[in-house]
């Protein structure tokens, strides 16, 4: 098949949609199928185009893994404020659907959320072109920018809810990444005959079980020390305050011996850090800023636990952030800062003690719990990498979705087989 995929993220962007998305790529290439994939130049979440790349109005072409990549000119936004990211989200689907319109007919389309305009350049090329669309979904929107307080304006809330309708209805089929997602579109849609659940998952030979990196430890001011790790985008919807909240309660509880590593980048990691500074609490939260995603699977292995944590809210209640796939596989128990289906994936593979979203005591609770028994840490680790490679296999689940792919544009078939074989790894059950 020729499949034309629509992404707004790719690598060398580390965001959970530019790992998934060329996760999958680079398997269905494997397979036999010509993958193009049209995005941006790597810029997030600054705003600031990487070294190497430029952001030209003439889209710029790459192989990535065999991978045809297509780059298109947007106008460029940091990962903060309003009017200005949708200006580069709408600049996205204009550039991109223009980048399309001259390209050999693909069989079959897919489109990715985040982010919203993204979708719609998928749904205006299926018009357009009458190519057979698969819309995946990693986000309610604009129900979570409203969630956050990014957008407040009631009028322009609702008509973005009516194209959020009109983009699902537009849709021959739609991917979620989780069943909570799948229910929360179906309370606006009636697709129930359209709509499949993919989940995330982890490529295991991307993230093997790896020693600890001592000049890493040391680099980040952690020799000696029980490392806590949070990976990702430090954004309004995480709620990193609670980070700074725990470290201070653990200063008062007289325990040096537990620091936060906070690894990425965001809108609030500036007002964060600057925070930290000004609390005194440098020593004990430390800021990385964005890292390479080469280099996760070591600054993993170099952790004694992770925190994956979100805002306490109902909407974030069906959200699977898919770092904890990466963190099981790592071997790494997890703090469980999100409440809902993550919470109840981690309860079921035994990977993970919880705390409430937003409870700095919570978080000190969890800490000091995890860094004073090791035999919980051990149990906790084991029982991580053996349930994501049973269940959340990438290998699996990207057969999965060409299987689905396969049957939009030709008709059923079954190609997932030919990449679980080609892999190496066993057909594992669908999560």
């Amino acid at each position: 098949m020729r499949i034309l995929f629509f992404s707004h993220y790719f690598p060398p962007e580390v965001n959970a949609p530019a790992s998934r998305t060329y996760e999958h790529a680079v398997r269905w290439v494997r397979a036999g199928h010509d993958v193009t994939v049209i995005t941006c130049v790597p810029n997030c979440p600054n705003g600031v185009v990487y070294e190497g790349y430029q952001n030209r109005f003439r889209r710029q072409i790459e192989m990535l893994d065999e991978v045809r990549v297509v780059r298109v000119w947007t106008y460029l936004a940091p990962n903060a404020g309003t009017v200005r990211r949708i200006l580069n989200y709408l600049s996205y689907m204009l550039s991109a659907v223009w980048a399309a319109l001259w390209m050999p007919r693909p069989d079959v389309l897919i489109a990715t959320s985040p982010q919203f305009f993204c979708g719609w350049a998928g749904v205006l090329i299926h018009w357009f072109r009458g190519v057979p669309f698969v819309l995946e979904i990693r986000d309610i929107w604009p129900e979570s920018i409203e969630t956050v307080g990014a957008i407040r304006m009631r009028p322009l809330l609702r008509f973005l809810e009516w194209l959020e309708r009109r983009m699902y209805l537009a849709a021959d089929h739609i991917v979620a990444v989780g069943d909570g997602y799948k229910r929360k579109i179906l309370e606006k849609v009636a697709i129930s005959d359209r709509i499949s659940v993919i989940t995330n998952g982890v490529d295991l030979e991307r993230f093997p079980l790896l020693p600890s990196d001592d000049a890493l430890r040391e680099k980040w001011r952690a020799t000696g020390k029980f490392v806590c790790t949070y990976v990702g985008t430090i954004g309004m919807a995480h709620g990193l305050e609670v980070v700074l909240d725990a470290a201070d309660g653990l200063r008062q509880r007289g325990r040096d011996d537990i620091v936060f590593w906070l690894v990425g980048d965001g809108a609030h990691r500036e007002s964060l850090q600057s925070e930290a500074e000004r609390r005194g609490l440098a020593e004990r939260v430390v800021f990385t800023g964005r890292q390479k995603k080469e280099d996760v699977p070591r600054i993993l292995a170099s952790s004694d636990a992770c925190l994956v944590h979100l805002r306490k809210t109902s909407l974030f209640e069906t959200v699977i952030p898919s770092k904890i796939f990466e963190m099981m596989a790592m071997g790494k128990p997890i703090i469980m800062g999100v409440n809902g289906v993550a919470r109840e994936i981690t309860a079921q593979a035994g990977a993970a003690v919880e705390m409430e979203p937003e409870s700095a005591e919570a978080l000190c609770e969890a800490t000091m719990r995890l860094a004073d028994d090791a035999a919980l840490r051990q149990r906790l680790s084991s029982s991580a990498r053996d349930y994501v490679a049973e269940h959340y296999n990438r290998d699996r689940l990207a057969a999965d979705f060409l299987n689905l792919l396969h049957e939009m544009a030709v008709g059923p078939s079954r190609p997932s087989r030919t990449i679980a074989s080609e892999a190496g790894q066993p057909e594992a059950p669908q999560a």
